[in-house]
């Protein structure tokens, strides 16, 4: 599929350059954070604040998608990535933190645009194909995993402003997105395109349409969760950065290499089940985390982490393209990135705290009962209807 149809090779290689990027920032943010804040609590409010962009973003950019096409929408997100590193690495040789949370709104912008390649490759292909398409095309962040954590150690001596380097490298990255997102054909366009809650109460009453959007907004909120707290966690054991960015690397390899199994066991078993096994999955993380605090047990917990992540957003994803037509896609792909972005946002303000105030294992017992949130929907959502 990759090979074939030119769309999903494009949206393949722009979805492996913004994890680039995206994995560039989960490597040092918080740690430049650190040094920046005026409390270890605040160290990863500039993630919060990128999450934040991204919730801003996501629903203007699904309908502006639906108004004026994909391609540019994709576009806006990669300008927006652009600005973002470069204000960055301004913020970092000002020493400035305010300039540095402000700078990472724009970046979440850039992220909202990249959530949307998953859906834009659904609507390249066949309905039997959709569980491939979306997971094929996640799968680009195989390449970052490879590849980004060595980047992010060099880029960071790179220039003589320790760091800066790395943020320029992000908005060179995001420039590169943009000249691939210029050659994606245009979509289809609607010229009357507007925010209707009425829709959005039609479509919060479809039981599948509640299963998706729990079971992608609880395995993104997760990850983000532990994600973030992840390199503080490993500094406060007196792990180096360059062990730090081999399991965040690892963590990328769990989140987009069973991409490629994933996709068609989503088709072939269905959505439902596959995210019931990422469920289980995250739980596993969770509890391989609380049983050392070595580089092994964080490396294999955070593997983890990334597959049921990628499950659950596989999984819920074609959940909800099943539940809703070709005219209310704008909005229901708005309604699950807005989700999305909920629960992103308060995970990425809370983990700071909560690693620093009530530690690691608190982090990841918090985990189980959102696990047990969504175990209930799918299950719900699964049952037989009544004849």
């Amino acid at each position: 599929m990759l090979l074939a149809n030119p769309t999903i090779g494009l949206l393949f290689a722009a979805q492996a350059l913004y994890w680039c990027c995206a994995m560039i920032g989960i490597t040092l943010t918080a740690l430049i954070g650190l040094q920046l804040a005026p409390g270890n609590a605040l160290a990863t409010l500039p993630l919060a604040m990128l999450v934040i962009g991204n919730l801003l973003s996501v629903q203007p950019l699904a309908l502006f998608m639906q108004r004026h096409g994909r391609r540019s929408g994709f576009l806006l997100g990669a300008a927006c990535g652009i600005a973002g590193g470069v204000f960055s690495a301004l913020a970092i040789s000002l020493e400035s933190f305010a300039l540095f949370c402000l700078a990472a709104l724009p970046i979440g912008a850039y992220q909202a645009s990249a959530m949307y390649y998953r859906f834009a490759a659904q609507d390249a292909v066949d309905e039997q194909h959709r569980g491939r398409a979306t997971a094929y095309v996640l799968g680009g962040g195989v390449c970052a995993a490879l590849i980004a954590p060595a980047l992010a150690i060099w880029a960071r001596n790179a220039l003589p402003v320790p760091f800066t380097g790395a943020y320029l490298l992000i908005a060179v990255l995001a420039g590169l997105g943009l000249l691939l997102a210029w050659q994606l054909p245009q979509s289809r366009a609607s010229a009357a395109v507007r925010y209707d809650f009425a829709l959005t109460r039609a479509l919060l009453g479809r039981p599948i349409i509640r299963a998706a959007l729990l079971t992608t907004a609880i395995g993104h909120g997760l990850m983000f969760l532990v994600m973030n707290a992840t390199p503080l966690a490993m500094s406060l054991c007196g792990l180096s950065l360059e062990i730090s960015a081999e399991v965040i690397r690892w963590h990328m390899l769990g989140m987009f290499l069973p991409a490629f199994v994933a996709g068609p066991l989503v088709d072939r078993l269905g959505a439902t089940r596959m995210a019931l096994l990422g469920c289980a999955v995250l739980a596993l993380s969770a509890a391989v985390a609380l049983s050392g605090l070595n580089q092994w047990f964080f490396l294999f917990s955070s593997f983890l982490l990334g597959l049921g992540w990628n499950l659950m957003l596989v999984s819920g994803s074609t959940l909800l393209a099943a539940g809703h037509s070709a005219d209310e896609r704008g909005q229901a792909q708005g309604l699950m990135e807005l989700g999305n972005g909920l629960v992103a946002a308060c995970a990425s303000f809370a983990s700071g705290a909560l690693i620093t105030g009530l530690g690691w294992s608190a982090l990841n017992i918090a985990m189980l009962p959102l696990l047990a949130i969504a175990l209930w929907m799918l299950t719900l959502q699964s049952r037989p209807k009544p004849v």
